[in-house]
């Protein structure tokens, strides 16, 4: 398709977008939920440390295996993307509500994470296919600001705990789905696909592994993963670790809940300006810069542990602001590389790897915290940045780079 579309075919393009924004804020906001209020289930339910993680990893794990699957039958290429957006997010949103209704014991709470994330397979990745039907030369900006709406999508639920109280965890699931299903009817009314929509393909599962086997997707994924490693848990823990800190300073459990809502918050900032930017500067460039910034904070915040709160919360908002800024420019990156007609199912692809990953890192803070304390844990997660960095200098250097943002590297 030509890259010149008529002004007619864009006609309502950023009220349909904003729209999307917003319905993708509001059907992610389940996705941290029952994170959210780990403080009063780890009392009510008498949690390890060990189910703590299993908590937010199950959403991973259903998220992982419901992307693969999608990718695997090319589903976010075959249906229509607003109706899999809608009824993806309203069924996300049942299997949270039910955690509250049904839920007195882990056991039930794990299944309908596990559901909750393997429905949102049909959220995130869509809402980033529909974005990119209707961008072209702003698509960073475009999945900059969808991005940056899921990241304050998932940081709501920690606000909607800090103004119910940590006690009220039911109350707190209850919201998080009703502004799910909100999501999920806002699309459905509202939005469609735009202009640079592909006709639909035939199903091609080989396409999901050709994708890992070109040179260039393959160093864009691989930044994606670099990035991945630290964000979720960084994402999981710092509310856990925010809390810990404050209570050796004698703060209430309140602010630890606000701080933790204004730092994943921030990465919806951090994702906005650095779509602008990369479409100006070049997304290998803006990716390399975010990875640098947050692998130093990861490094660094641990310092802070148990000192100043104003401090820690101030290193806490940087990390935030930068954790996440990178990660539309990773799916842009992938939506320019990559063949039109399957631009759902790389960047479901994309996603699926990028999840999978995050089980691992989750998983292993809590045993880091028992080894080494917060002081050194999150030291860890510097590594994804690392090799992220890395991955993207190398893709900058290929011809095919050349595809990026305009020719922008």
């Amino acid at each position: 398709m030509s890259d010149t579309i008529g002004t007619h075919a864009l006609k309502g393009k950023w009220i349909v977008l904003s729209v999307l924004c917003i319905a993708e804020l509001l059907g992610m906001s389940v996705w941290f939920s029952a994170t959210a209020v780990v403080p009063a289930l780890i009392t009510a339910w008498k949690l390890t440390g060990s189910e703590v993680a299993w908590l937010t990893m199950s959403v991973q794990i259903g998220f992982v295996i419901g992307t693969f699957a999608s990718s695997l039958l090319n589903l976010a290429d075959y249906f229509t993307g607003r109706w899999f957006f809608a009824i993806a997010s309203f069924l996300a949103s049942i299997a949270t509500a039910l955690i509250a209704l049904l839920a007195n014991d882990i056991i039930i709470a794990l299944f309908l994470r596990f559901l909750t994330g393997m429905f949102l397979a049909g959220v995130y990745p869509v809402g980033m296919k529909i974005m990119a039907t209707w961008t072209k030369q702003d698509r960073g900006l475009g999945i900059g600001l969808l991005v940056g709406a899921l990241t304050i999508g998932s940081a709501t639920p920690h606000l909607l705990n800090a103004l119910g109280g940590v006690e009220d965890w039911k109350t707190v699931l209850y919201l998080s789905a009703g502004l799910g299903a909100l999501g999920g009817a806002l699309t459905l009314l509202f939005v469609n696909e735009g202009p640079y929509r592909s006709a639909l393909p035939r199903v091609n599962w080989r396409y999901a592994v050709g994708v890992v086997r070109q040179r260039e997707l393959a160093l864009a994924n691989l930044g994606y993963l670099g990035h991945m490693w630290e964000l979720y848990a960084m994402w999981a823990w710092l509310p856990v670790f925010v809390l810990s800190s404050f209570e050796l300073a004698s703060i209430e459990p309140l602010w630890a809940g606000v701080v933790a809502f204004a730092v994943i918050a921030a990465g919806g900032l951090g994702s906005v300006l650095a779509g602008f930017l990369a479409d100006r500067y070049g997304r290998t460039t803006i990716t390399i810069v975010s990875m640098v910034v947050s692998g130093t904070c990861a490094l660094l915040v641990g310092v802070f542990y148990g000192g100043s709160p104003t401090a820690l919360a101030i290193i806490c908002l940087i990390w935030g602001f930068a954790v996440v800024a990178d990660s539309a420019q990773f799916s842009a990156c992938v939506s320019e590389l990559c063949e039109a007609e399957h631009i759902g199912t790389a960047l479901t692809l994309q996603t699926c790897l990028g999840f999978l990953l995050t089980i691992v890192t989750i998983r292993c803070i809590p045993t880091l915290v028992d080894w080494v304390s917060w002081r050194w844990a999150f030291a860890f997660l510097s590594l994804g940045p690392l090799v992220g960095v890395w991955a993207m200098y190398s893709l900058r250097r290929l011809p095919a780079s050349s595809r990026l943002a305009g020719g922008r590297r």
